[in-house]
């Protein structure tokens, strides 16, 4: 996973977190309008997220924490 400084991007973490199988589910997903952040839509994929963000799939939200995670 790549993690620049302290931030990520949207479509790696939806790999990450399982909400997406591959990276080109996890376009889709955000392409056709299915992603939020902070409960926001979101429609792009390089957008940065960071801790404390909270990103939400159908009725799936997960919080970013990246306090933990070595690039």
């Amino acid at each position: 996973m790549a993690v620049s400084g302290n931030t990520i991007k949207l479509h790696q973490f939806l790999k990450w977190v399982g909400m997406a199988q591959t990276g080109g589910q996890a376009k889709l997903l955000i392409q056709q309008g299915f992603v939020l952040v902070n409960g926001t839509l979101e429609t792009r994929r390089g957008r940065q997220l960071v801790s404390g963000d909270r990103v939400t799939v159908g009725k799936r939200t997960v919080e970013v924490e990246l306090n933990n995670i070595e690039s």
